[in-house]
């Protein structure tokens, strides 16, 4: 199986304990955020929908490559990848 290291943004990181990153094996994203969110109850909620498909406000990027630009969450990952969980922010000058 291959393991890759997830980054956790500072709101979910009381579902990591903490962490600010985590280990999670799998062959696609997708297998990968499962993986963590089995290990890491509540966190699957806040990151996919009930589908499984990233909720709307947040970005999942491969490297430095969002995923919706490659295959989605059935993007292959190689050993040693890093995902980042990125929440979307919004705002600017008013």
């Amino acid at each position: 199986m291959t393991t890759v290291t997830v980054r956790i943004p500072t709101p979910l990181r009381p579902y990591t304990q903490g962490a600010d990153e985590v280990r999670a094996e799998g062959a696609t994203v997708s297998e990968a955020i499962q993986a963590l969110g089995a290990a890491h109850d509540g966190l699957l909620a806040r990151v996919l929908t009930p589908a499984g498909e990233p909720r709307q406000f947040v970005n999942f990027y491969l490297g430095s490559r969002n995923v919706r630009a490659l295959q989605g969450m059935a993007t292959p990952v190689s050993e040693g990848d890093v995902i980042s969980i990125v929440p979307a922010v919004a705002g600017g000058a008013t």
